[in-house]
């Protein structure tokens, strides 16, 4: 069970750290609490070391169209600027887990492709779509609910721009994020995308009131 009480009046209920009692793979010496929220147009520090170690990642690195040998030339004035984006944007937002110690422990950006509008396949429709992309979390903390929270809020966040589908793609040699994404309710729908990086499973998740 999660706990989220013991915290002055006023938190909203995404700025309350969750306090788990119980938590698959990992020691309770391991458990940390965290929160799940929207990025700060000044944590753009703190989402570049979240993304450079994402992409440092044997396997989550998979996750990302950047490589990391191009995201480290990349000067500070960029790193500003995507994270501005994901705090204000419109037609993107990024979604952070950060811990008690405000370390960033997991991140998901969800993104609005208008009609007629490519999507980063190429693919161009005339309704509204909505890609997640960049998820990852730090590996001490795999396991224990932070991805669902992440995409629970990506996902909200997606609803109230008016988006019905919420779609993905993750690597197939990453069976762990394929089997964490299967538990969040998004299904595969048999399309496969060649990639740099190999071969992408299109997963897909309905975002209708209600929806989980």
């Amino acid at each position: 069970m999660c706990r989220t009480d013991g915290y002055p009046r006023g938190w909203g209920a995404l700025e309350r750290p969750r306090r788990c009692a119980t938590i698959s793979a990992m020691t309770a010496a391991e458990a940390t609490s965290w929160a799940v929220r929207r990025v700060r147009a000044d944590e753009w520090r703190s989402a570049k070391k979240l993304r450079l170690d994402a992409l440092r990642d044997p396997i989550a690195h998979l996750a990302f169209l950047e490589r990391l040998d191009n995201a480290l030339q990349q000067p500070d004035i960029t790193w500003r600027a995507r994270t501005e984006a994901g705090a204000t944007g419109t037609h993107v937002g990024q979604f952070v887990a950060v811990d008690d110690r405000d370390m960033f422990i997991g991140s998901a950006t969800a993104k609005i492709i208008a009609p007629g509008e490519a999507d980063f396949l190429g693919e161009v429709r005339d309704v509204p779509r909505a890609d997640i992309v960049a998820v990852y979390v730090t590996p001490e903390q795999r396991g224990g609910g932070v991805i669902q929270r992440l995409l629970s809020e990506a996902e909200g966040w997606l609803r109230e721009n008016g988006v019905t589908q919420a779609r993905l793609h993750v690597h197939e040699a990453n069976v762990r994020a394929q089997q964490a994404y299967l538990k969040c309710g998004y299904a595969d729908t048999g399309v496969r995308a060649r990639l740099s990086e190999g071969v992408e499973l299109e997963m897909i998740h309905p975002l209708a009131d209600g929806s989980a």
